[in-house]
């Protein structure tokens, strides 16, 4: 695969995607978004727009760190897994078995045990979080682990075991106690030695390191408020929490996680876990009576038209972020924004569709292609629009509008009629539609081009 990737299809692909996350960084106002698509043992590609500490004008790229929140569970449910494997523990043992003062009321007396498994698919029935405010404002306190373990005995379950999948910060976070009670070391020492060490994750950490907040990590806002402002979010502790929320990581190690499980089930050496494993992890162990919410092990997991995507998003007072993985395709996508209110998810799933269909359209030979360089850059739409896009496809011109959802629902083909003077390329082979006539000034530049008797500006080369 990885000899399609400098087939023109894939670099307009990737241009596009490119131009469209800065858009979207742009008209969200979003102070830093940092993203990456991988390829097999390939990070192919990575983009970083705005900044990371927008006071220092301190720029994000593929190595600025993030808080990852959620995305820490999938190294807990990895280390529980490595004990599972070492036959230290069962997936079907009681969480009480290793933790005796696990002792939460159950109003349900016909419940089921609560097993290690049903934490790591949020089958558990229990509550979302430890009973303390921590996701609120100012101070985002967290609780130590006394505190949750005291707390706990006045919390009850939501549901009976294994009746409805509840997501539950409290569940993952037991999942991590279970990590150190069993492998006689903090949580913190056990995922350092046994999963970030050996994949060689140099920028990951099961903490936020404060001293580093504003230079190397990202500073987190709030989301917009009505005046379109948003707050700075302050460090914060996950303490007890932290095996499900508390590990920071860059782009580049996200997409080396994600390499390494394609090399992983491909066939190569065992590495931190086995292949079987693994696929394990992946495979759907709880699917809710409605048939639409299914979990692995640790993995989220979905069915996006014929692929199955697995990964897990992050969401983290001033930090959202997203990891997916198609382990057939051998495709991940990572999305980081230092910001509330804006979900990277439909950047990541929206990104990972446009390369797969790229590399898929790949296989035919690119047809020799004119120098289309004057004509590429952003076009002023407004009062109607924001911007057009226009860029190289193959043997012509593409063009699409920003901001977006979906890039490609607009994408339009303009295929070469005359100097300067192009023709929509009409769906289906239709034939030719309306021209696209572009103006030259007195320099002998591109300054504008016309559609529909309307001219728009353009505005910058892209």
């Amino acid at each position: 695969m990885n000899d399609k990737i400098g087939h023109p299809r894939v670099q307009s692909t990737l241009r596009l995607i490119d131009a469209w996350l800065e858009s979207e960084q742009c008209y969200a106002q979003l102070p830093g978004l940092s993203a990456g698509l991988v390829v097999d043992q390939e990070l192919i590609w990575t983009g970083g727009y705005g900044y990371s500490n927008p006071e220092e004008k301190i720029p994000t790229t593929a190595d600025t760190l993030y808080s990852i929140c959620s995305i820490s569970k999938l190294f807990t449910s990895i280390a529980v897994m490595q004990l599972r494997d070492a036959d230290v523990l069962r997936l079907a043992d009681p969480v009480h078995k290793f933790l005796p003062w696990f002792e939460i009321t159950q109003p349900n007396e016909d419940s089921a045990p609560i097993t290690i498994e049903s934490l790591l698919t949020h089958s558990s029935g229990l509550p979302r979080e430890s009973d303390f405010p921590y996701w609120s404002p100012p101070d985002y306190r967290f609780p130590d682990q006394n505190e949750v373990r005291e707390r706990i005995r006045d919390q009850s379950t939501l549901y009976p075991a294994d009746t409805f999948w509840q997501y539950s910060n409290l569940g993952l976070t037991l999942a991590g106690e279970i990590v150190a009670a069993v492998s006689g070391l903090s949580y913190s020492e056990y995922v350092t030695k046994n999963i970030i060490e050996p994949l060689g994750l140099e920028s990951t950490r099961p903490f936020f390191p404060n001293d580093l907040h504003g230079k190397d990590l990202a500073i987190g806002h709030s989301a917009r408020d009505r005046n379109g402002n948003r707050a700075v979010v302050p460090c914060f502790d996950t303490k007890a929490i932290s095996p499900a929320a508390g590990f920071t990581s860059s782009v580049r190690d996200l997409a080396s996680f994600a390499s390494w499980q394609f090399r992983l089930l491909a066939g190569g050496p065992k590495e931190v876990l086995s292949a079987n494993t693994l696929r394990e992890m992946h495979r759907v162990h709880w699917i809710d009576p409605d048939w639409r919410t299914s979990w692995g092990l640790g993995f989220s997991t979905e069915r996006r038209g014929t692929s199955t995507l697995v990964g897990h998003a992050g969401a983290c007072p001033g930090y959202l972020t997203d990891l997916v993985i198609n382990p057939k395709s051998k495709l991940a996508a990572i999305v980081m924004i230092n910001a509330c209110g804006r979900a990277p998810d439909a950047y990541s799933r929206r990104a990972l569709s446009m390369l797969n269909q790229a590399l898929d359209g790949a296989s035919e030979r690119a047809p020799e292609a004119p120098d289309f360089s004057p004509y590429t850059g952003l076009y002023d739409a407004k009062p109607w629009g924001g911007e057009l896009f226009v860029f190289p496809w193959l043997d012509q011109l593409a063009a699409t509008g920003f901001p977006t959802a979906n890039p490609m629902q607009e994408f339009i083909k303009l295929s070469p009629e005359a100097t300067d003077s192009f023709r929509r390329v009409r769906d289906n082979d239709e034939g030719p539609g309306e021209v696209y006539q572009f103006n030259r000034n007195a320099d002998d530049e591109i300054e504008s081009l016309t559609r529909h008797s309307s001219v728009l500006r353009k505005i910058t080369p892209t």
